[in-house]
């Protein structure tokens, strides 16, 4: 039996491959989509700024869940644990609270 061999060629932008800094995760979701928010939250500042949104299929969620442990378990063998401050939500600098 032959297998087919599908290739998806990814093209990077020089704007996106700049890539958009994030220190907050906000999630949601409805029963057919889930979206996250990446958000850059700056001490001293009373606004936060969602820098992007993505909306995907909750199918793809749990694929990108997968894919992050997967990537967190490999960063940990090479680099050691990543330690958290406290479990849970710790928001990066003292000020409004969101969650992640």
């Amino acid at each position: 039996m032959e297998q087919q061999q599908n290739n998806i060629q990814i093209e990077l932008t020089d704007d996106v491959a700049q890539g958009i800094y994030s220190n907050l995760a906000v999630i949601a979701h409805s029963n057919s989509e889930f979206v996250v928010d990446f958000v850059s939250l700056l001490p001293g500042l009373p606004k936060a700024k969602v820098k992007s949104r993505i909306v995907m299929t909750p199918e793809h969620a749990k694929r990108l869940m997968h894919a992050l442990i997967d990537n967190i378990k490999k960063y940990e063998s090479q680099h050691g644990e990543i330690k958290l401050q406290q479990p849970g939500f710790n928001p990066p600098f003292v000020g409004p609270i969101g969650e992640a």
